[in-house]
C-alpha cells in the first residue's frame, strides 16, 4: 500500500482514509494503491462493505496536484488520465456497498472518487466542485458521467461548465448526497451505515448493485428485467439465501457468510 492511502477493518467494514496532506491529493502512486486495495477486499469474503474519507478536516481530497501538469507533457497527463480511470472504476465496482464521507472540501478528482461511490455523506461545512474547466482542462475520473446520473444534466452542467462550487445543502438538495449531517460526523454516520449494510447478505448485494449499474447503462429494459429474475433464482443456490429465510422465520438476527 501507498502511504498515502491507509486502510484498516472495522468489523465487515473497510475504512479507507487518503491522507497525503496538506489537500489529500491523488498521485499515480495512490491511485495505482486504490486499484490494488479493490482487488484485495473483494477477495476478502470477510468485507461486505467500504467507507472512504480524507485525513483531517479541511479536505476529502482536492483531486490531483496541478503541477503534475505543469510542463504540458501529454505523456504524463494520458498515464495520470488512465490512473485516474482504472482507480474509480475499480472502486465502483468493488461489489460491496461503498460510502463517501466527504469531510471537508471535494475537488476536481476528489469529488470524482465520492461519485464512485455508491452513497455520500457530508459535513455540513463541505464544499464540492469539478472546476477543471478553469484550467483548461476536463474531469477525467468520470465525472462527465457520474454526475449527471446523479443530479441530472442541467446542474452537472453548471457545475463542470460553469464552474460553480456548491454547499452541502444544495448538494443535498440536488441530490449529489444523500445526507447532511453535523460537521466532523460524517465519518461516524457512515460507518453507522456501513454497519447496517453489513447485515444484509454480501451475495445479494452485490447482484443488486450490479442490476442498479446496468440500469444506468441505459440498455434493453426488457433483457434487464429477465436478468433480474434470473439472478433472483440464481440466489437460491447460496447458503446466505437459506440462512436469511430461516433466520426471518426463526425470529433471530441472519449471520451471513457471504458464501
Amino acid at each position: 500500500m501507498d502511504n498515502t492511502l491507509l486502510w484498516e477493518r472495522r468489523g465487515h467494514t473497510a475504512l479507507v482514509t487518503i491522507d497525503n496532506p496538506p489537500a489529500n491529493t491523488w498521485t499515480e502512486d495512490n491511485l495505482g494503491a486504490l486499484v490494488e486495495l479493490m482487488a484485495s477486499l473483494n477477495a476478502d469474503p470477510a468485507v461486505f462493505a467500504l467507507v472512504v474519507t480524507g485525513a483531517g478536516g479541511r479536505f476529502f481530497s482536492a483531486g490531483a496536484d496541478l503541477k503534475s501538469f505543469a510542463d504540458g507533457d501529454k505523456a504524463v497527463a494520458r498515464q495520470m488520465a488512465r490512473r485516474f480511470g482504472e482507480a474509480f472504476e475499480a472502486l465502483a465496482a468493488f461489489r460491496g456497498v461503498s460510502i463517501a464521507a466527504i469531510n471537508g472540501y471535494a475537488m476536481g478528482g476528489g469529488l470524482e472518487c465520492a461519485l464512485a461511490c455508491d452513497i455520500r455523506i457530508c459535513d455540513a461545512q463541505a464544499k464540492v466542485a469539478l472546476p477543471e474547466a478553469s484550467v483548461g482542462l476536463l474531469p477525467c475520473g468520470g465525472g462527465t458521467q457520474n454526475l449527471p446520473w446523479l443530479v441530472g444534466e442541467g446542474w452537472a452542467k453548471r457545475m463542470i461548465l460553469c464552474g460553480e462550487t456548491i454547499d452541502a445543502q444544495t448538494a443535498l438538495r440536488i441530490g449529489l448526497v444523500e445526507e447532511v449531517v453535523e460537521t466532523g460526523k460524517s465519518l461516524e454516520a457512515a460507518l453507522k451505515l456501513a454497519a447496517a449494510a453489513g447485515k444484509q447478505s454480501p451475495i445479494a448485494v452485490a447482484s443488486c448493485k450490479r442490476l442498479i449499474h446496468e440500469a444506468r447503462l441505459g440498455g434493453n429494459q426488457k433483457n434487464a428485467l429477465a436478468r433480474e429474475r434470473e439472478m433472483f433464482i440464481d440466489l437460491f443456490d447460496t447458503a446466505d439465501q437459506k440462512e436469511g429465510v430461516s433466520a426471518f422465520l426463526e425470529k433471530r438476527s441472519a449471520e451471513f457468510r457471504n458464501a
